[in-house]
């Protein structure tokens, strides 16, 4: 049936456009059509005949006999709001008072008539609602009975008990209310019932617990499950079933985070060694989420295989950014509901609410730094490699395979801007951080935070680098790099945070990072440093050529210099007409004296050759031949002589 989410879509979509005058218009025409529809509106021209009471078994038969009775006290409640609200705006300083009031009041209980009604009928098993539904009619019931006692007792009608105790009703049906949304959150998990209790059921109870003179270090949740009607067993019953710790009372822990009796709901948090309770119900809840939610992502990030995307890594972050944001919004209003009532600053409530409010902005400022680095890579962006590129499916007709191209200029570009985006989208939100109230005074933290952006901008300035890379300017990527080396020191001598190497990626920087950064900066810093020192020698070169100063040496001359310079000079290959001038050769040593003298060790040689007789086959030794005569040698150097 949905009761609630029929109330407040109607609410919601009304006074989106208009007042509660508009949303009462709405209604009345709604009604009519709902009663046309079922046949009980009188005809024209016809005489009235009243109409019979809706009953269990229309409302099993058809659900619209259940939106006419929704719609009748939403009418009226409607009506009740818009006279309230035209007096606050013309008599601001003035209060409520006479007919006034008691018109008010008289729409406030005939909405509350029509909705115990509803509550009656739902409760007979011919109307088919189920128990959730039976819940949601007595928790709608108990509001509007609330916002009439709320209303007797603030400014109006008062009953003859002391001053204090004649807001007992109010905080009764109040708490009823809650007690039953609240079990209803739990078993939903919808945000519906969070926003009605963040809206109107908590500052409600809140104001009826002041002027009953309750203390307020006393939390929403232990005002409602004190003044919860216990004596409705049925009631009980039911909310245990769905709850079975809805109306257990929990004081905060003195020493753990976590209560006993509902481990998944906090009672203190811990801010940098000191420990804050949450006095909030609507606080607790939204961290009970944040832990279930950054749980969820931790299994899935480590459950991801290389293969997945950045952007299915990051597109996990969104639930524990809502959560994380929901508890940042609870503790906002619980510290403005504070300021409201005039609490002091040095009230142990509101110090345990600054502490939090500092604690949760910190941990939502994190998640949405995570998030960011998960969407520049794993090493922060360290390296930059490029993407592996992706094959057609469609084969080639020749049949042969695509050849792998190299990643466009303007591809990589586009990468290391958006980069550059998200380090700075990182620097103004670390930047934030120190714009919160509390953080300033604490140096060790400031200094933390001062070398986690010096990680980041460094991050920032070598990304940059790359950029001018591509482009083949090595002079301003060797700049950057320099100037992105003293910050990385920074970084690395700052105090760290350590972190399990399993936690998902959030503001922490680790000295292993760090130090990797350092590192790569210091190889990157040579290798410009050798580009630039290589560009200036072909500049030089280049420029010796072009002017044909007199020290420009021909090419045949500079085949040794790397690079080699743009353009080649035809003019200028060779000297031309040649100079005399010395050339280096191998040295020449002449030995004059070896032709004219007889070294000891020289004697002649005497040769004997065997011949062989070819008719007997034998061996004869040949007569020895008499010394030739020497002819005189030739004069003259090298190969001209000798």
């Amino acid at each position: 049936m949905d009761i609630t989410g029929f109330v407040t879509t109607h609410r919601d979509s009304a006074l989106l456009l208009g007042d509660y005058n508009t949303y009462r218009s709405q209604l009345s025409r709604r009604i009519l059509s709902v009663r046309k529809s079922l046949g009980r509106t009188t005809p024209k021209n016809a005489k009235y005949a009243p109409k019979a009471p809706i009953t269990s078994e229309d409302i099993g038969r058809n659900h619209a006999f259940l939106h006419l009775q929704l719609l009748t006290a939403e009418r009226a409640w409607a009506h009740a709001m818009y006279m309230k609200a035209s007096h606050s705006e013309d008599n601001a300083s003035k209060s409520i008072t006479g007919s006034t009031r008691r018109h008010i009041i008289s729409r406030l209980n005939k909405a509350a008539k029509y909705a115990n009604e509803l509550v009656e009928l739902l409760s007979d098993k011919s109307a088919g609602a189920s128990e959730i539904d039976v819940l949601e009619a007595k928790a709608y019931a108990y509001s509007l009975t609330g916002a009439e006692e709320f209303e007797k007792q603030s400014e109006g009608v008062k009953n003859t008990e002391g001053s204090p105790q004649r807001w007992i009703k109010c905080l009764t049906y109040y708490s009823a209310a809650r007690v039953i949304y609240s079990s209803l959150l739990t078993a939903t998990k919808k945000d519906l019932f969070k926003e009605i209790l963040a809206s109107t059921i908590d500052p409600s109870i809140r104001y009826a617990a002041y002027q009953h003179r309750l203390p307020r270090t006393v939390a929403v949740s232990i005002v409602a499950k004190r003044f919860f009607p216990q004596k409705d067993s049925k009631l009980v019953e039911a909310i245990k079933r769905l709850d079975p710790d809805a109306l257990v009372f929990e004081e905060p822990s003195q020493q753990g985070a976590v209560s006993s009796d509902r481990p998944n709901i906090p009672n203190t948090i811990t801010w940098r060694s000191r420990t804050a309770n949450i006095v909030d119900a609507a606080i607790g809840q939204a961290l009970a989420s944040v832990n279930t939610a950054s749980s969820q992502l931790s299994a899935y990030l480590s459950s991801c295989t290389p293969s997945t995307l950045t952007k299915e890594k990051a597109a996990a972050y969104d639930d524990v950014l809502i959560a994380s944001q929901d508890a940042v919004d609870a503790t906002r209003r619980a510290i403005d509901e504070l300021e409201k009532e005039g609490v002091d600053e040095g009230d142990a409530r509101m110090q345990d609410l600054r502490v939090t409010s500092l604690a949760l902005n910190y941990d939502l400022i994190g998640w949405r730094v995570g998030r960011n680095r998960v969407l520049i890579g794993s090493d922060d962006g360290v390296a930059f490699s490029p993407l592996p590129q992706q094959k057609p499916r469609r084969q080639r007709k020749d049949g042969k395979e695509w050849a792998e191209r190299e990643e466009p200029t303007g591809r990589k570009l586009a990468r290391l801007r958006e980069r550059v985006a998200l380090y700075d989208a990182t620097l103004q939100s670390i930047d934030s951080i120190k714009e919160l109230r509390g953080a300033v005074r604490d140096s060790g933290f400031i200094a933390e935070l001062e070398g986690q952006r010096a990680y980041f901008q460094a991050l920032k300035c070598l990304n940059i680098s790359h950029s001018h890379a591509v482009l083949s300017t090595p002079d301003r990527a060797l700049a950057l790099c320099d100037r992105a080396l003293p910050l990385s020191a920074q970084a690395l001598s700052s105090p760290s945070v350590s972190s399990s190497p399993s936690d998902p990626p959030k503001l922490a920087v680790t000295k292993e990072q760090a130090k990797s950064l350092s590192a790569h900066l210091q190889n990157l810093t040579s290798h410009y440093r050798g580009l630039v020192a290589l560009s200036q020698l072909s500049a030089n070169s280049t420029i010796a050529s072009k002017t044909h100063m007199a020290s420009s040496a021909p090419v045949i001359e500079r085949l040794n210099e790397y690079p080699p310079s743009g353009q080649v000079d035809l003019s200028n290959l060779v000297a031309w007409p040649p100079k005399l001038k010395p050339v280096p050769v191998k040295p020449l040593f002449f030995d004059v004296a070896w032709n004219y003298i007889e070294y000891p060790g020289r004697a002649k040689r005497v040769v004997e050759s065997i011949a062989k007789d070819p008719d007997d086959g034998e061996l004869k030794k040949q007569p020895e031949k008499g010394p030739e005569e020497q002819k005189p040698a030739k004069k003259g150097w090298t190969f001209f002589g000798r």
